[in-house]
């Protein structure tokens, strides 16, 4: 609950018109903030009918729905056309990652860019006091440091996609429903009366609501990457008609002939020369990484190697690892070998369940010569590493 010293101040809440970011404003209402609702228009949803199907967002049903809570609860209600930010931030990254052989998560984009920078200073020109989202995670202050903190409900936290806040971010930030289940969110919202307390959560990245990452992509390239497709010891198993159709620890749709009874998957990719390689699953497993960008929440990176557990994808699990800050970036040994570590994606440290920082997957590393006292893990630069 709200602190009620903070009564009577203006919150400005992204509203996308799910029960999730309706109940945020509803709760912040309740608890007697001045709640300014902002729904941004991030895309032009050619068919609306498509984009309900597949229970995609930013459609005219979703924008009505945000309105219909803000009526409900007495709050103003603003549409925003971020169309412009979404397309060169989100967009235009996301398949420019492809391009490069990458996996990209267009949530980290949106989140980082629209939401908590071109959103938090709309805010500011409201004069709102704190902004405030739906997500699944918490921030709780202790002496005088910020921190953020998963989301109760394990099944639904979104901290994997916040390791990029700030202090002062944080400081600003209010994430209502992040004391509460799924469950409970549903249960607030019919106590509330609110219209989409069973309304479906979206589903898939909402701008492609058909799922088809190709048929989005492909026309939108500025270049194309084919090449070979080999296995671990450079033989050419086949050819393909572009890196962007690849992502680490893909099995479908490759397109060779798989002489032996095991699997087969995409376990390397090179932007530069197009080969894609492919082997068995345990080909995928690594124990090392190197992230670039790397955002400490407390603001300032550890001296010395810190003992945490690492989450390599939005719905992976935490591993026991060995993180150590490096110029430019950081390196993460696990204590166990993980599966598709997958350029692209992030990589988010926790300590219990406090996000002590994250940043984006460039590659795996080499396996520590254990007979190399030299590979200790003690320099300050990364080691062997080409991105």
């Amino acid at each position: 609950m709200v602190d009620v010293q903070n009564k009577k101040k203006r919150a400005v809440v992204a509203m996308s018109g799910g029960v999730d970011s309706s109940v945020a404003a509803a709760l912040l209402a309740r608890d007697g903030y001045e709640v300014v609702g902002v729904t941004m228009r991030l895309f032009n949803a050619p068919n609306e009918s498509v984009a309900r199907l597949n229970k995609s967002c930013c459609s005219l049903e979703d924008v009505e729905d945000a309105r219909a809570v803000c009526r409900k609860i007495g709050a103003k209600h603003y549409f925003l056309n971020f169309e412009e930010e979404f397309q060169k931030h989100v967009v235009d990254y996301f398949v420019g990652e492809y391009e490069r052989g990458r996996t990209p998560h267009p949530c980290l984009a949106c989140n980082d860019r629209l939401k908590f920078e071109f959103l938090v200073r709309r805010a500011e020109l409201m004069d709102a006091d704190v902004v405030a989202t739906g997500h699944y995670a918490r921030i709780r202050k202790d002496n005088g440091e910020y921190k953020l903190l998963a989301g109760i409900d394990s099944m639904k936290d979104q901290s994997y996609v916040l390791y990029t806040l700030s202090q002062e971010q944080l400081s600003k930030l209010a994430l209502p429903i992040g004391d509460y289940s799924k469950d409970e969110i549903r249960e607030v919202a019919r106590d509330l009366g609110l219209s989409i307390a069973d309304k479906p959560d979206s589903q898939d990245i909402c701008f492609i609501p058909d799922g088809d990452y190709n048929r989005f992509i492909e026309p939108r390239l500025k270049r194309k990457a084919p090449g070979d497709i080999i296995d671990a010891e450079g033989k050419v198993l086949g050819e393909h008609e572009g890196i962007h159709g690849f992502t680490i620890g893909q099995r479908k749709r490759i397109p060779i002939f798989n002489s032996t009874p095991r699997p087969m998957y995409v376990t390397d990719i090179n932007a530069e020369s197009g080969q894609v390689t492919v082997g068995p699953a345990e080909n995928l497993m690594k124990t090392r990484l190197y992230a670039s960008g790397v955002n400490w929440i407390s603001g300032s990176s550890p001296t010395e190697s810190i003992t945490a557990e690492a989450r390599i994808r939005y719905n992976g699990r935490n591993t026991p690892a060995k993180v150590r800050a490096v110029s430019g970036g950081a390196e993460i040994e696990f204590n166990e070998p993980v599966r598709a570590i997958t350029p692209g994606q992030a990589v988010v440290f926790y300590q219990d369940d406090v996000v002590i920082g994250g940043g984006l997957i460039e590659t795996s590393l080499p396996e520590l010569s254990k007979q190399n006292p030299n590979e200790s893990g003690d320099s300050t630069e990364p080691s062997a590493i080409t991105v």
